[in-house]
C-alpha cells in the first residue's frame, strides 16, 4: 500500500520552483538545506510541500545573507539547533552593522579631508625630498618612514643614492595622514582613505562612491530583514517561535 505523501512532488518539479537543478536539490538535503527525506520502497527520494517551502525560504534567505551562511542557518533549523541558527543569523546582522559604522567613519575621515586646505605649495618638479615633506606636513621624518613602513605612502627612489622623492600625489597622502592621525583616526581608516583616493583620485568622488556604497548597504540590510522575516514565519509553522522565559529552548523536535 502505499503511504506516501499526499503532497508528493518529484525532484523535478521541486527543482523547477526556484530554477535549479535536480543534482543541487539532491545536495542541498545532503548539507541540510532542505529537511531530511523519505525513501520509497525503490529507494526514489521523497518530496514533499515542506521542502518546496524550505527551498523558498533558503532562496529569500540567501538574497539577504549569502549562501554560505544560508546553509549554516538551514542546516542548524534542520537538525534542531535553533541556537546556532539564531547565532548565524545574528552574525549576519552583526557585520552589516561593522560595515555601516566604518562606513560612517571613513565619511568622516574625508570631511575632515575635504575641510583641509590644500598644500602650501606643490611638490618641486623634481619631486620633495623626505626633510621638505616632513617641513610642509609639520611631523618628523622619522614619522613618515614609520608611515611608509605601515603601507601608507609610497615615495620613489632616486637612482644610485636612492634617496626618498615624493612627487605631488605622495606629498598630498602625507599630508592627509599627518591631519587625520591629528584627528585620532585609527591606521585602518587611514589606510581605506589613501586606497579610495588613490584609486579615485578625488575626495569628492569617494565621498559620492562611499555615500553610494552606504545606499547599497541598506539595500542589503532590507534583504537581510526579508530573509529573517522567512525565516521567521518557517520557524513558526515548525513550533519553534513558542516558548518563553523559563522554558528549555526547542531542539530535536524542530527536525522534519
Amino acid at each position: 500500500m502505499d503511504t506516501a505523501p499526499k503532497d508528493r512532488l518529484r525532484a523535478v518539479d521541486l527543482a523547477a520552483t526556484v530554477g535549479i537543478s535536480v543534482q543541487q536539490v539532491r545536495n542541498y538535503v545532503e548539507v541540510g538545506v532542505l529537511p531530511p527525506v523519505r525513501r520509497t520502497p525503490s529507494g526514489y527520494r521523497i518530496f514533499t510541500t515542506e521542502h518546496a517551502r524550505a527551498l523558498t525560504v533558503a532562496r529569500r534567505l540567501a538574497e539577504g545573507h549569502g549562501w554560505s551562511r544560508t546553509r549554516e542557518i538551514m542546516a542548524a533549523v534542520h537538525r534542531g539547533d535553533l541556537p546556532a541558527a539564531l547565532a548565524a543569523l545574528d552574525g549576519g546582522h552583526a557585520e552589516l552593522d561593522r560595515e555601516r559604522a566604518e562606513i560612517r567613519r571613513v565619511l568622516g575621515a574625508f570631511e575632515t579631508v575635504l575641510a583641509s586646505p590644500a598644500a602650501t605649495r606643490p611638490a618641486p618638479r623634481r619631486g620633495a625630498r623626505i626633510g621638505e615633506v616632513a617641513a610642509l606636513v609639520g611631523v618628523r621624518t622619522s614619522q613618515l618612514r614609520l608611515w611608509e613602513q605601515r603601507g601608507l605612502l609610497r615615495p620613489g627612489r632616486t637612482p644610485g643614492t636612492k634617496y626618498r622623492v615624493y612627487d605631488e600625489a605622495e606629498l598630498r597622502a602625507a599630508q592627509v595622514v599627518a591631519l587625520l592621525r591629528r584627528g585620532a583616526y585609527p591606521f585602518d581608516i587611514i589606510t581605506a582613505v589613501l586606497a579610495e583616493l588613490r584609486t579615485t583620485g578625488s575626495a569628492q568622488r569617494v565621498r559620492a562612491e562611499l555615500g553610494r556604497r552606504e545606499q547599497e548597504l541598506y539595500a542589503r540590510s532590507l534583504r537581510r530583514l526579508r530573509g529573517s522575516a522567512a525565516l521567521h514565519d518557517y520557524l513558526s509553522d515548525r513550533g519553534a517561535t513558542t516558548w518563553s522565559a523559563g522554558q528549555p529552548v526547542p531542539t530535536g523536535d524542530l527536525v522534519g
